[in-house]
């Protein structure tokens, strides 16, 4: 056993045997006198817990598991899943032993290169620009995060729910209008244009706080150049304090529609988060990806956090929809995910029902043509009517549903 690693294990020892202290104790010769290799650290008995505590902050030796046989496996059985009728998943399947080989040998040479994306856009709820990553590099990315994942898991705060196991929309909602029962006013703030506004240095820095391992690095590098440039069209140019001509030419923005993206997000804003709980001390905090809720009893104080987090975002070169984040009592509904929250019911936003009207209008149409099969309307209405009945819609659901007559194809 090295001697750092005997030290750790007699500092750990003798920590488990501390009484608790308050911040402000500086006494620290009852500490002294626990073990003469203790004196080594020269800190007090509160930052010592804080120093071992930090000490496995950095993750090393990890790039060994991502290329795993046992972890591409796994990552490839994630990446079918719901997608084996997909001709790129399909063909991927048809010789999967020797193309994940492959894979594994040119993940273990560094000569692993990620191929273009297919780009298509999607106008609902708004207009977006989607990013598929061929199938083989999705099955990196599943595999990159299978380890890199739970080692920022464990440093995300308890109320980021976007892309995490265990969260999700719903909960988010719940946890918001719990906030809304008490408290008298809510600030709420949406990050203009955010993926593509991310910025690769930033992000990489932010993720080398935590992994230190350079091969891992390299690897999430790769993932991040294969998506430079894809969103620059939906990017509109910030200048921040600082800048010169060339921060046009910053690497930036992430690729929607890959899965490192979505967790790379919440990595990208998990300092604002600490920031918010942390610093501003604010206990009424719910975010789910770029959207974000403050609580407050006092209306002044959310214009002095408005303002402290705008500061801190131009740090992380994001801007907010300012003329959108302005406190307003929670008795005036929130607008959050696609819902108009209250403190003891939610509302549908009017624009969510409408554009579930207009697209079951079409499937019944290309139903009727005999484009489109029963099944795939009846899996399309299900998953709507699972998401809208955590609102008061049973109105709405009857008077869509029952207002249309499905009629079968003509031979």
């Amino acid at each position: 056993m090295l001697v750092s690693d005997l030290l750790n294990s007699i500092a750990r020892r003798a920590i488990q045997n501390l009484p608790r202290r308050r911040e402000g104790n500086k006494d620290t010769k009852s500490f002294e006198k626990i073990h003469p290799c203790l004196l080594l650290f020269r800190v007090e008995p509160v930052g010592l817990r804080k120093q071992l505590r930090k000490m496995g902050r950095f993750y090393r030796h990890l790039y060994h598991q991502v290329t795993a046989w046992d972890n591409l496996l796994l990552a490839w059985r994630k990446a079918r899943k719901g997608k084996r009728g997909q001709p790129p998943a399909a063909r991927f399947e048809q010789n999967v032993g020797e193309r994940l080989l492959v894979l594994q040998q040119e993940l273990s040479s560094k000569t692993y290169r990620p191929g273009p994306y297919v780009n298509f856009t999607i106008h609902e709820p708004k207009k977006r620009l989607i990013s598929a990553a061929p199938f083989r590099d999705r099955v990196v990315h599943h595999a990159l995060c299978n380890v890199i994942e739970p080692l920022f898991e464990r440093r995300f705060i308890h109320d980021s729910y976007a892309n995490r196991v265990g969260k999700g929309t719903h909960k988010a909602l719940d946890r918001a209008q719990s906030f809304a029962r008490g408290h008298a006013y809510v600030l709420t703030c949406d990050i203009r244009q955010f993926f593509p506004a991310i910025d690769h240095a930033i992000l990489l820095d932010t993720i080398q706080q935590v992994i230190v391992d350079p091969d891992v690095l390299w690897l999430c590098r790769t993932i991040l150049h294969s998506g430079e440039g894809v969103l620059d069209a939906e990017y509109e140019m910030v200048y921040f304090p600082g800048d010169d001509l060339f921060a046009a030419c910053r690497p930036r923005g992430l690729p929607i529609g890959n899965l490192t993206s979505q967790f790379w997000a919440n990595v990208y804003l998990n300092p604002l988060d600490h920031f918010i709980k942390r610093e501003l001390k604010c206990r009424g905090y719910v975010r789910y990806v770029d959207d974000f809720l403050l609580f407050a009893d006092d209306k002044r104080l959310l214009w002095q956090w408005r303002q402290a987090i705008i500061d801190f975002l131009s740090n992380r070169r994001l801007t907010l929809h300012e003329n959108r984040c302005h406190p307003r009592p929670v008795t005036e509904g929130i607008p959050f995910l696609g819902f108009i929250l209250f403190p003891h019911h939610r509302r549908l936003k009017n624009r969510k029902g409408f554009a579930f009207r207009r697209r079951f209008r079409n499937m019944l149409a290309e139903y009727e043509a005999g484009r489109l099969p029963l099944d795939a309307i009846t899996a399309s209405v299900q998953g709507w009517v699972n998401h809208v009945r955590y609102g008061q819609t049973y109105g709405l659901r009857r008077e869509l549903l029952s207002s249309h007559l499905i009629i079968p194809p003509q031979p």
